[in-house]
């Protein structure tokens, strides 16, 4: 039943900006955080951003702070990834996941089939 979905790749220049989304499906389950990672070509799949659900703190890898913003709609049941100054490095399939919970149960990580983001020179 949990189901992600991302959109909002593409291409775009150096400097540019695009912002991915993540529609999530999570019931029954509790949502105990929204993460997005990438992994480009050849390289493993690193984290980017994380938002907790309670309280909503957020948490940056140090390569994006200040250019990446996470957040969420809640009417929507949607997470964004605002990412603006884009960068060449940037290049990679970007992963939605959702770390959910359910009671008696423990923390289990589900994870979305990614949208790919090409950044030119």
């Amino acid at each position: 039943q949990v189901q992600l979905v991302e959109s909002g790749g593409g291409l775009v220049q150096a400097g540019g900006s695009l912002r991915l989304s993540c529609a999530a499906s999570t019931r029954p389950f509790s949502t105990n955080a929204m993460t997005w990672f990438r992994q480009a070509p050849g390289k493993e799949r690193e984290f980017v951003a994380t938002l907790r659900w309670s309280g909503g703190n957020t948490y940056y890898a140090d390569f994006v702070k200040g250019r990446f913003t996470i957040s969420r709609d809640n009417a929507k049941n949607t997470v964004y990834l605002q990412m603006n100054s884009l960068k060449p490095e940037d290049t990679a399939v970007y992963y939605c996941a959702a770390d959910l919970t359910r009671s008696g149960q423990s923390t289990f990580r589900s994870w979305g089939q990614g949208t790919q983001v090409t950044v030119s020179s």
